[in-house]
């Protein structure tokens, strides 16, 4: 069964998940970044390219030709992932066909519309069964 994780509280959601993404790829673990709007995957990209300061995290969109090699990829379609271990959500909604992932990592900012969307998120979760861990980020 996919573990879920929230980690809810980020002052700045896209922020975090660069973060979130960073210790990912030092641990050499891949990821699949969900993010249906348009915006978002753009704003996400742009900080992957400045952050951490001294270091670079390969990344791109998952239907890029190089995807294959890519650790971090970001993708507003989940029809055919090419990678089942984990999925990061950035989207409203619970993310289709999440159940085929090892893990789904949700990141909710501090913003009221986020949190409510959230809520409905890990009730749908619950409902189905789904064990959730939360970390706060409200402190970092």
């Amino acid at each position: 069964m996919t573990q879920v994780f929230f980690y809810h509280g980020a002052a700045d959601r896209i922020a975090a998940a660069c973060a979130l993404l960073c210790g990912a790829y030092a641990k050499k673990k891949r990821m699949l970044v969900f993010a249906p709007d348009e915006a978002v995957a753009a704003s996400l990209d742009r900080l992957l390219w400045t952050q951490p300061a001294l270091a670079f995290v390969p990344h791109g969109r998952a239907d890029s030709a190089v995807a294959d090699e890519t650790p971090i990829l970001i993708t507003g379609n989940l029809d055919s992932p090419p990678q089942d271990e984990r999925l990061m959500n950035l989207g409203r909604d619970v993310p289709p066909g999440f159940a085929r992932f090892h893990s789904l990592i949700e990141v909710v900012g501090q913003g009221e519309d986020e949190r409510l969307a959230a809520r409905d998120r890990v009730k749908f979760y619950r409902d189905r069964g789904y064990e959730i861990r939360y970390f706060d980020l409200a402190d970092r």
